[in-house]
């Protein structure tokens, strides 16, 4: 069975690289034509405001989830099919938890490593059972990658963090998980 609905961590910015947008958008346009809903923070700069446009502009279903700490900061998207507004951090982070079959990591900072880090966690607690794509557009996460090797190497971790954690090089390895292969 394919995935319905994906979550999308990312940067509020779009970075220095013009391929994290490049990528960006074509993830998007890719859930479009899969009709893969996305669920995401809701705001409408940076990488979310590109994934977000590209799924829109498909014919797809964009949902958002952002605090209303976030919600005029991030400046929250108007044209989203749906956009909730959620207290905190916390709860925007749970409800796309529940509201997708998967998430996907792309290129961000603090805020997206800390999705991806709970997402994770999440998982190894058996709270959710969800694969975790990580888009490493340029070898943006190899070192973090790399630490999350040693961290299982030195015994850190209880199980092996590849049986849920999928690497990328490009939007389109994603298209097979999408159809369901």
């Amino acid at each position: 069975m394919g995935i319905k609905s994906l979550a999308v961590f990312c940067g509020s910015k779009e970075g220095a690289d013009p391929l994290f947008t490049e990528h960006t958008a074509q993830l998007g346009t890719l859930m479009a034509q899969y009709g893969v809903t996305l669920v995401y923070g809701g705001g409408n700069v940076g990488l979310m405001g590109t994934v977000a446009n590209a799924v829109l502009a498909g014919g797809g279903t964009a949902m958002g989830v952002i605090p209303q700490l976030l919600a005029d900061r991030e400046r929250s998207h108007k044209g989203l099919t749906q956009l909730e507004i959620v207290p905190d951090m916390h709860t925007r982070k749970r409800k796309m938890y529940e509201l997708c079959d998967a998430g996907v990591i792309l290129p961000g900072g603090y805020g997206t490593l800390d999705e991806f880090f709970e997402m994770i966690t999440w998982n190894n607690l058996a709270i959710h059972d969800k694969t975790i794509f990580v888009l490493n557009t340029n070898d943006y996460y190899t070192h973090l990658l790399m630490h999350i090797k040693k961290m299982y190497s030195e015994g850190f971790l209880y199980e092996d963090p590849w049986e849920k954690i999928r690497v990328l090089s490009s939007p389109q390895e994603l298209g097979g998980y999408l159809k369901g292969k």
